[in-house]
C-alpha cells in the first residue's frame, strides 16, 4: 500500500482548481473538473468529503486522476459538507439532486454517466430514474438499495449505527480514526501516522460530528428499491471481492432493466484507497460499450434547416409591440404549415427563427423556398440555411456538429436567400433544383472552409 502511495505521489496530475456552481435554491456547490476524455462522468460523493483535503492524500488523488484518464470527470462536495454551503435544513436525497443539476449546468454537460460510490449510489440511482434524458449510464460501488434488513430484504447490517455515539464524541480524532479505518478495510494503514492524520483531517474538514451523524442516519433509512425499476440507463454495479454481499448486489441488479454486477479484485473497501486500476478499467470498458450503443441508436443522417427573420429589430421598432407580435405569430403559423406539408419536424423555435429536420434534402430546400415566398405578404423577409449530416438525438432533440453547421450556413444567407452546403447540393442531383456558387466561407466555430451554394429558381 505504501509503495502504491509513493508511486501515486510521483504520477499524480496537478490538483484542479475548486469552482462553485449554484443550485436553483441558491446553494453554492464546490466542484472540480479534470480530464478531457470522450466520456462525461459525474462523481456523486459518498458519506462526507472535502475536495481539497481529498487531494492531499496521494492515493486518493491518484484514484481521481486515473478515472479522468479517459473521462471528463466532475467531482463535487454535496451540500452541507466540505467546501459547499451549509444549509438550514438537512439536505435530503431530493434536495441533493439539485447538486448534480448545478454542476452539470456549470460545466455545460447535457448528458453524463453518474458514478455513486457507497452513500452516493442511492442518489445517483434516484437521479438516473428521475432524469433519464440527462443520464447515459449509472455506475455504483458498494451496496445501496436498502442498508438495513427488512422482512422482504434479508440483506444489510442489522446495526449500522454501532459507532454513532463515539462518533459524536470523538469525530476526527486519531484514536477514533484508527478504529474507523478498519471498517474501511484498510487495516494496514491503521498504524500509518501520515494516513491517520490525513483521514482525521478529512473528517473534521468535511462535516461537523452532528452533520456526519445526520448523513449516516439518513443513509440508514434510505430505501430506493421502488426506484430501481425506473432506471432505464445501462447500470454497472461494482464491488470488491470480500467486501460487501455479492448476493445483495445481484438481487439489486435484478431490479433494474439493464444492470450487471462486476466483481473487482479484493483490496480495501474505500474506493479512495487501494489500486484504482481494476475499477477504472471496468468503468472505461463499460462506458465505451454504452457509447457504442448510443452512437448506433441515436445517430442518423438528416437534413437540418434554419430560418431567421431579417432585420427583426428594425421591424419591431417600426411596427410597435402589438403589431409586431401579430406579425411574428402569423410568421410562425405559416412556417409550421409548410413544415407539415414537406414532412419536416420542428425541433426548436428561438425568437424569430425555426430549427427543423427533414429526412430528405430536396424536401428541405423546397420547403425553404416556399417559406421565403409565403412570408412576403407579411412584409418581412427571412434567410434560410440547409445542411445534411449525421445528427445525434440528445434527450429527444437533434444535436451535434451537423446542427451547428446548419445554423452557421443559415447565418451566412442574405435576405430571401437559401444557402446550402456542398453535401446538400450533391445529394439533390436530378431533383430539378438549381444552384449558384456562393464561394468558400469560414463558419464560426467550425473547422476548415465550407463551399456554399445559393438556391436559384427551380422546376417544381
Amino acid at each position: 500500500m505504501r509503495d502504491l502511495c509513493a508511486a501515486a505521489e510521483t504520477a499524480r496530475m496537478a490538483e484542479p482548481p475548486t469552482r462553485y456552481a449554484l443550485t436553483r435554491e441558491g446553494v453554492c456547490i464546490a466542484y472540480k473538473v479534470l480530464g478531457e476524455g470522450p466520456h462525461d462522468l459525474i462523481f456523486s460523493p459518498g458519506w462526507v468529503t472535502n475536495l481539497e483535503v481529498l487531494w492531499e492524500w496521494p492515493a486518493c488523488a491518484a484514484f481521481f486522476d486515473r478515472l479522468a484518464r479517459r473521462c471528463r470527470l466532475v467531482v463535487y462536495d454535496k451540500q452541507g459538507t466540505g467546501l459547499s454551503d451549509r444549509v438550514a435544513t438537512f439536505p435530503t436525497l431530493e434536495a441533493r439532486i439539485d447538486d448534480i443539476h448545478a454542476v452539470m449546468e456549470a460545466t455545460d454537460i447535457e448528458r453524463a454517466a453518474v458514478f455513486g460510490p457507497t452513500q452516493g449510489a442511492a442518489l445517483s440511482a434516484l437521479f438516473a430514474a428521475s432524469f433519464p434524458e440527462k443520464v447515459t449510464a449509472l455506475i455504483t460501488y458498494g451496496t445501496f438499495a436498502r442498508p438495513i434488513p427488512a422482512p422482504d430484504w434479508p440483506f444489510g447490517d442489522v446495526d449500522v449505527s454501532h459507532w454513532e455515539l463515539s462518533m459524536l464524541q470523538r469525530w476526527g480524532t486519531p484514536d477514533w480514526t484508527r478504529d474507523f479505518v478498519v471498517d474501511w478495510g484498510a487495516e494496514e494503514l491503521r498504524d500509518d501516522p501520515a494516513f491517520i492524520a490525513w483521514a482525521a483531517k478529512l473528517m473534521r474538514f468535511s462535516a461537523t460530528p452532528t452533520a456526519a451523524s445526520a448523513f449516516n442516519d439518513a443513509f440508514s433509512e434510505t430505501d430506493v428499491r421502488d426506484v430501481l425499476p425506473s432506471v432505464g440507463a445501462p447500470a454497472l454495479l461494482l464491488h470488491r471481492k470480500g467486501q460487501g454481499d455479492a448476493a445483495e448486489l445481484e438481487h439489486t441488479a435484478s431490479l433494474m432493466p439493464l444492470a450487471r454486477v462486476v466483481e473487482l479484485p479484493h483490496d480495501v473497501w474505500s474506493p479512495y484507497v487501494g489500486d484504482p486500476e481494476p475499477m477504472a478499467q471496468a468503468i472505461e470498458s463499460f462506458l465505451d460499450g454504452v457509447g457504442e450503443q448510443e452512437a448506433s441508436m441515436d445517430r442518423a443522417l438528416a437534413t437540418v434547416l434554419f430560418t431567421d427573420i431579417v432585420d427583426s429589430t428594425r421591424h419591431a421598432s417600426e411596427l410597435g409591440d402589438r403589431r409586431w407580435k401579430e406579425t411574428v405569430e402569423r410568421h410562425h403559423r405559416t412556417i409550421r404549415a409548410l413544415l407539415a406539408r414537406y414532412r419536416g419536424t420542428e425541433i426548436d423555435t428561438a425568437g424569430d427563427g425555426f430549427f427543423a429536420t427533414f429526412d430528405g434534402p430536396a424536401r428541405a430546400v423546397r420547403c425553404a423556398q416556399d417559406c421565403i415566398e409565403a412570408v412576403r405578404p407579411l412584409e418581412i423577409e427571412i434567410r434560410v440555411g440547409v445542411h445534411t449530416g449525421e445528427v445525434e438525438t440528445i434527450a429527444g432533440k437533434a444535436g451535434g456538429i451537423a446542427v451547428n453547421i446548419g445554423a452557421r450556413v443559415g447565418a451566412r444567407a442574405s435576405a430571401s436567400e437559401v444557402l446550402v452546403s456542398q453535401t446538400v447540393k450533391d445529394l439533390v442531383a436530378g431533383s430539378g433544383l438549381r444552384f449558384e456558387d456562393a464561394g468558400e466561407h469560414e463558419l464560426k466555430g467550425i473547422p476548415d472552409s465550407w463551399h456554399l451554394y445559393r438556391v436559384a429558381d427551380a422546376v417544381r
